[in-house]
């Protein structure tokens, strides 16, 4: 009685929820082969040592960081550049290539940030994105 009920429950499993066992065909476009780590190591401009060491760091620590490692030459002042007015550019930019690296399609990036498809198009033609994961002949 029992091995009937099992192969019933088994049964009615199978016909009503599709095999999620089953491996599923994943789709991926052009940009499920970005990555700003491998980019920035194929460069020599990271490697494993540091991106553990910054891993430790918090967002603000870093920009902190950057921000007073660039202005530092400069006796501390940062002549002619908006820092203020210029950051909302800058992390848009930076969030941009994070969703390219993290996402295997445009479609899935711009959910990722939970933009329109046709507003994500347009904010990655406008901050050139994509080139930024482009070889270069260099």
């Amino acid at each position: 009685m029992v091995i009937i009920n099992y192969i019933n429950i088994v049964a009615y499993f199978r016909i009503n929820f599709k095999m999620s066992w089953k491996k599923k065909k994943r789709l991926s476009g052009k940009n499920a082969h970005y990555s700003v780590s491998k980019k920035l190591r194929k460069n020599n401009l990271s490697s494993e040592e540091f991106e553990l060491m910054l891993n430790s760091l918090s967002l603000e620590d870093v920009i902190a960081l950057k921000l007073e490692l660039s202005t530092k030459p400069f006796g501390g002042k940062c002549f002619g550049i908006p820092i203020w007015h210029s950051m909302r550019e800058i992390v848009q930019d930076a969030v941009l290539k994070v969703a390219l690296s993290t996402t295997r399609s445009k479609r899935e990036g711009a959910r990722f940030l939970g933009l329109l498809p046709n507003d994500f198009r347009h904010l990655l033609k406008k901050y050139n994105t994509e080139s930024f994961f482009e070889e270069s002949d260099e």
